[in-house]
């Protein structure tokens, strides 16, 4: 397994540019199975997840095509017919968004044979608003042996409540209905700019929908689906994790390729601890997308913080944030209400040196402590992250094991953290 040698004490400082987002990328590629049309994706990241998606589209026989350009990749993807309904699970345990594909494979051909996701290291999260809003729409589901079985004549329209807001619950169910008989109203609907971004997508092919953005989402039917090209948006999350990775180097840094009105919530608590971010600048001549800035105005300060829904401070800046208020001046409570378990990271940041204290749901970090460079462990993707962070700002060598995990998600990080003034590189073993 790869790992990361980090030499830390060195602010960053450059311009480097936000790949394109993973979490609106996997929806958009399980979308193409709803046509039998071209669906052409630019603006796709090069990473592990996109690869993974791809392995399992194989695996249902649709063909699809890599093609690199500046930005990101190209992924050209026909779904003419298919071969195979089933996702297995050595596809879907690498990753849970291949769930994704139940949703269009049932309501194009009528049947799907999904593998239950099953836990992972932040919670179980599970997908059971996913089978009760398809059988709403009329689709029988039954499990056997770790399998979820859809078969459905047709769905029909229906109105569904979502006890809880799913963003992946959200998509599955909105691409189900854009070829469902009549109207489909989803209540309290995941708000979230990935899936706002996989709405104009499927309205990009011809389906019918209004409310995305807003908790209220409806669908009107329709009888097929056309190809479409289409641009993924900037990734929020990687973006936010280079505005704290400037912030816990005492860096300067400009983003490019960014949608400041996605990062409102991050900008805004990064401004509150003591980091200027300018989002005022003009992008480069030509760009799709805005630019920021970002410099320390003077030592951190704690700020607590809560994870909430979109337009919330997003659960997948909670492990970057707790990096960064190991190095701001007083104490922080960190709150996190989406996921349970996702605090594994904070053992690993006390090697390095943190003062956090875990109870629970809230994290208290008190700060500011001196870091200093230690073998570290990554559990997830955005831990994997944080502890980069800490890396950055420790002295002296840092070793993050199991950097898989932030391949899944993060294009290249290390690059693009190198050409900042950053001393981290990759190591492979074996």
């Amino acid at each position: 397994m790869d790992q990361f040698l980090i030499e830390g004490g060195r602010p960053l400082s450059g311009s480097v540019g936000i790949s394109g987002a993973k979490n609106a990328a996997l929806p958009a590629m399980a979308a193409a199975l709803l046509t039998s049309e071209r669906v052409t994706l630019h603006n796709v990241p090069r990473v592990r997840d996109i690869g993974t998606l791809r392995s399992l589209l194989d695996e249902l026989g649709v063909d699809s095509s890599v093609t690199h350009e500046d930005h990101g990749n190209r992924v050209e993807i026909e779904a003419r017919q298919l071969l195979n309904p089933v996702a297995p699970y050595e596809l879907v345990k690498q990753m849970r968004a291949s769930v994704l594909v139940l949703g269009p494979l049932l309501a194009r051909f009528g049947h799907a044979r999904v593998s239950l996701p099953g836990g992972c290291a932040i919670g179980a999260r599970p997908i059971n608003l996913h089978l009760k809003g398809l059988e709403a729409l009329g689709a029988t589901i039954t499990m056997d042996h770790g399998y979820v079985d859809a078969r459905a004549d047709g769905l029909k329209g229906t109105a569904f409540y979502f006890d809880t807001v799913s963003v992946t619950g959200t998509e599955n169910l909105m691409m189900a209905a854009t070829l469902a008989a009549g109207e489909t109203v989803l209540e309290n609907a995941a708000c979230e700019p990935e899936v706002v971004d996989l709405g104009h997508l499927l309205q990009e092919m011809g389906a019918q929908i209004e409310g995305l953005g807003t908790g209220r989402i409806t669908i009107r039917g329709v009888a097929r689906l056309r190809g479409a090209r289409h641009v993924i948006i900037p990734d929020r999350i990687e973006a936010g994790t280079f505005l704290a990775a400037a912030a816990i180097t005492g860096g300067e840094v400009t983003l490019l390729n960014v949608e400041p009105k996605h990062l409102a919530a991050v900008v805004a608590k990064l401004a509150e601890v003591g980091v200027e971010i300018d989002s005022s600048a003009p992008p480069p001549p030509g760009a799709r997308w805005g630019t920021l800035r970002t410099r320390n105005a003077g030592p951190l300060r704690a700020a607590d913080v809560t994870t909430q829904e979109y337009p919330g401070f997003p659960t997948d800046m909670q492990a970057q944030y707790m990096a960064l208020m190991t190095q701001a001046e007083g104490t922080a409570v960190i709150t996190e209400t989406i996921f349970e378990n996702r605090f594994l990271h904070a053992l690993e940041l006390a090697r390095l040196g943190a003062d956090i204290t875990v109870d629970g749901r809230r994290a208290l970090v008190r700060g500011k402590t001196p870091l200093s460079g230690a073998n570290v462990q990554a559990s997830d993707l955005r831990a994997s992250a944080s502890l980069v962070l800490a890396g950055l700002a420790a002295q002296g060598e840092t070793v993050v094991d199991r950097v898989y995990h932030i391949d899944r998600g993060y294009e290249r990080i290390e690059e693009k953290l190198t050409k900042l003034g950053a001393r981290i590189k990759r190591i492979s073993e074996g």
